[in-house]
């Protein structure tokens, strides 16, 4: 089953995601803050990242730059979620998509599974 890391302080959508990412046979690892995530990803090894824009100790894209640095997570796929309109921003620290919010849930297995392969 695909490993799916969430980087997202936000509980209630965490916890939405995860459930409806489960029930789409995917396993999902939560990280709420990006240096948690950075050091929780060399454990988890997820297949894909799906990271906020605004995190309590960073911002999202800063965690994307780091990531994409680490040749361990180089070319593991990255999506990206805001509500703001930072696609541009994202997309240059190396986030493989972009996902405005508010965005279809469901629509993400078919998404996720398209960028894991």
């Amino acid at each position: 089953m695909p490993k799916i890391m969430i980087v997202d302080d936000d509980r209630t959508t965490v916890k939405l995601l995860q459930t409806l990412l489960e029930m789409d046979g995917f396993v999902v690892v939560n990280a709420p803050r990006g240096h948690t995530a950075y050091a929780m990803a060399h454990d988890a090894k997820p297949d894909l990242f799906l990271v906020d824009y605004h995190l309590a100790d960073m911002e999202g894209v800063d965690l994307i730059v780091r990531l994409r640095a680490d040749p361990v997570f180089a070319s593991t796929p990255i999506v990206m979620a805001s509500g703001l309109n930072v696609e541009e921003a994202a997309l240059k620290a190396g986030a493989n998509t972009f996902l405005a919010k508010p965005f279809e849930p469901s629509k993400l297995a078919d998404l996720f599974y398209s960028l894991i392969g």
